[in-house]
């Protein structure tokens, strides 16, 4: 007997549709434990009722460690060319496993079964074995579904995310602005177009019978495209919208715009997340730049106060000094901020590159012209040179390179008209408060602290 198919294309129903009981996703058929098939069959994606609601908990709570914009941070860092492995990468990285980069590349090789019909593939399943015993490392008793709604979610970052940058980039290549990229990628050429539903029982969405048994497609792409206005269906509807919708945006954005350049219509999902470029709250946050106003909302703007934009950036440069100036004595221990590693060598390092990093920005859109993304490793890696002694000539060098640049800082913003510094040209930030950005820089600096200080205290 022939499986009727429904397919609904209409926003309302497609919504109505998602959140009705009797519509439930497409169940996957069981397989061998530890294969892609009995991954499908033990996540979250393909299940209902409670036991969809126990695996989507489990999914929830990795996500809840992972802060989205230090993943946003992190994606920037990155250097993959292959949006997949660079979103899997860091997500790997940021849930604490081992070999991110090799589980980057198992992942990818599931992923290639994962959505099919029959996942059938000795090589997924070959992926799976290796992934399997490395997905919960501190636990005492891994949990295999715990360990199968992570790989999941890793092989969605895989899909879906990676898909969307790659989709975002060709609109970039055929003209789209930089403002607004992921938000009309999402709109009109979404990672995923459509899902499937199955009719437990007979039901009526709209004006469509849908009955028992019968298999239900819903048109999420063509439906949001006839809906202007409305929010994205990329990530689904309540109730089940994807748990990872923020950090999926903000790994998309650090791979397009970089660390610096988050357009501020591409900072929401649209279904009431939080903006992906939400400030770090101890690292420096990152300038948004590419909005379609061009001051950013004021949730991600750094505050700025009465004094002198240029003194703000001289008296961080001559904070960052002063602490440098016990760094001789570095034991050549790397310490330890936040859950990154920081040595002197690196800390300069970081310092000089957001100073640049940000006069460029301000450089370009004094000459009208289109910013660029950064692709600064920052503080993602710690580079052999990281490691290495921090002599009195490297202290010279510091000085020397951090004081003329902040002197280039100073001489800029001091030319600059009252009406430049607080109604800048292009989109982003205003100047003023890119220089207060810019002193936030001290966080590398105060990252590796007073050694000197330290060395009195543990006397």
């Amino acid at each position: 007997m022939t499986t009727p198919v429904v397919v609904l294309d209409r926003y309302d129903d497609v919504t109505a549709a998602l959140a009705d009981p009797a519509l439930v996703p497409v169940p996957a058929e069981p397989g061998p434990p530890g294969g892609v098939a009995w991954l499908r069959a033990t996540v979250a994606r393909f299940s209902a009722g409670g036991t969809h609601t126990g695996r989507r908990a489990l999914v929830e709570a990795d996500l809840a460690r992972l802060d989205p914009a230090r993943l946003r941070l992190a994606a920037a860092a990155g250097f993959e060319a292959d949006a997949r492995l660079r979103a899997v990468r860091v997500l790997a990285q940021a849930l604490g496993l081992a070999e991110p980069e090799a589980v980057a590349r198992a992942v990818a090789v599931v992923a290639g079964a994962y959505f099919a019909d029959r996942p059938e593939d000795r090589e997924a399943d070959a992926a799976m074995a290796w992934l399997l015993p490395r997905m919960l490392p501190d636990a005492a008793e891994p949990s295999p579904e715990h360990a199968a709604n992570r790989i999941g979610l890793l092989v969605q970052a895989c899909d879906a995310t990676g898909r969307l940058v790659d989709h975002a980039r060709r609109a970039a290549a055929q003209g789209a602005p930089p403002a607004g990229l992921l938000a009309e990628t999402l709109r009109q050429d979404p990672p995923v177009r459509a899902m499937r539903r199955q009719a437990v029982r007979a039901t009526t969405v709209g004006a469509v019978a849908i009955p028992a048994g019968a298999e239900v497609v819903l048109e999420t792409a063509v439906a949001a495209a006839g809906c202007p206005g409305a929010p994205t269906l990329a990530f689904g509807a309540a109730p089940r919208v994807c748990p990872g919708r923020e950090h999926a945006l903000a790994l998309a954005s650090g791979i397009l715009h970089g660390a610096s350049e988050v357009p501020a219509s591409d900072a929401s999902d649209r279904t009431g997340g939080a903006p992906v470029g939400a400030a770090d709250a101890a690292a420096p946050s990152a300038a948004p730049v590419g909005a379609a106003d061009a001051v950013a909302p004021a949730a991600d703007a750094p505050a700025t106060d009465g004094r002198d934009p240029a003194e703000v950036v001289t008296a961080m440069v001559g904070h960052v000094l002063a602490l440098a100036a016990g760094w001789t004595d570095w034991d050549g221990r790397p310490l330890t901020a936040d859950g990154r590693t920081y040595t002197p060598h690196k800390a300069i390092r970081r310092v000089t590159d957001h100073l640049i990093d940000h006069l460029a920005e301000l450089e370009a859109r004094l000459a009208g012209e289109a910013t660029r993304p950064d692709h600064w490793h920052a503080s993602a890696v710690t580079t052999p040179a990281d490691l290495a002694p921090f002599t009195a000539a490297d202290l010279d060098e510091a000085r020397s390179r951090l004081t003329r640049l902040g002197r280039v800082w100073a001489v800029r913003l001091a030319a600059l008209t009252p009406a430049q510094l607080d109604r800048s040209p292009g989109t982003g930030w205003t100047f003023r408060q890119l220089a207060f950005h810019v002193a936030e820089s001290a966080y590398y600096a105060d990252a590796v602290g007073d050694l000197t200080r330290q060395d009195k205290v543990g006397s």
